[in-house]
């Protein structure tokens, strides 16, 4: 479930940078600013996981224009937490943002005003973005960066639709004549667009032998597969219906779905021949 903790806080030493959230179990997604802290990009990060349990970690891919970073989550680390589903917001949805950068912080909730448009972010990038109005009046919402967009439409299950990178400068200054409470936050679809690794990662992360993690529903015409079953042919079918359903939302491009799908079949077929982690 989308409200278990796969937020995150990243350190370096005792500095705390900024907060992030897990997209699968060896990689953390988080605004490229949260990490304007950092003395050396290649040095290693503490991510420090929701329940307390601090594992290690380094920068692997960044975007600077787009204000994205990727950190990948040290081998020797086992991370367990429930991996959220993906999806995609609209207009006039609720949001809840459930990182807080200190537990005496306010939780960010409130409203999307617009679910898909054109934003300039101050990296330099034409992004797409959610326009989110917050119901908490805190002026300036420095800290929350980083963090998750969860989306709460009543007629779909919650689900991370967002990334949160920034306020603009002069909204914290009252005399600018801007509300204070409009945020905007990458979708997770340009993260996706951003960083390909994330769409075959996080499904293989799904598809893991013995992976408990809940998965979209299918009609039981199509067979009684368990979700743990390791059978290849099961694999590829559960394979198949998760990136069909990342394409219906939205949260895929429908132009690479039909790629995806292919390195998500021979990544399994390396996987059960014995060829290793994919």
């Amino acid at each position: 479930m989308t409200s278990a903790g796969y937020w995150v806080d990243l350190y370096q030493g005792q500095q705390l940078l900024g907060g992030g959230f897990l997209v699968n179990r060896w990689r953390v997604l988080t605004a490229l600013h949260c990490l304007s802290g950092l003395t050396d990009f290649d040095a290693g990060l503490t991510i420090v996981l929701a329940d307390g349990t601090p594992v290690e970690g380094k920068v692997c891919r960044q975007d600077k224009e787009a204000d994205l970073a990727l950190i990948e989550v040290s081998p020797q680390f086992e991370v367990s937490q429930p991996i959220p589903m993906a999806g995609v917001a609209q207009g006039g949805d609720r949001w809840r943002s459930p990182y807080r950068p200190a537990e005496n912080e306010a939780e960010l909730s409130g409203c999307v005003d617009n679910g898909a448009l054109l934003y300039h972010c101050e990296g330099g990038a034409k992004i797409e973005a959610l326009q989110l109005t917050a119901n908490q009046p805190l002026g300036d919402f420095a800290g929350y960066s980083g963090g998750p967009v969860e989306g709460m439409a009543q007629d779909r299950e919650p689900a991370v639709v967002g990334i949160l990178l920034e306020q603009l400068p002069d909204r914290i200054d009252a005399r600018s004549g801007r509300k204070p409470n409009v945020l905007f936050a990458a979708t997770i679809g340009e993260a996706m667009r951003r960083f390909d690794l994330l769409d075959v990662g996080h499904l293989m992360d799904v598809l893991r032998p013995g992976h408990q993690e809940r998965v979209p529903q299918h009609d039981p015409a199509e067979g009684s597969s368990s979700p743990t079953q390791t059978n290849p042919i099961a694999r590829v079918e559960r394979a198949m219906r998760i990136i069909q359903q990342l394409s219906d939302r939205g949260v895929m491009d429908p132009t690479s779905t039909d790629q995806v799908k292919f390195l998500a079949v021979k990544l399994i077929m390396l996987e059960e021949a014995g060829g290793g982690e994919a």
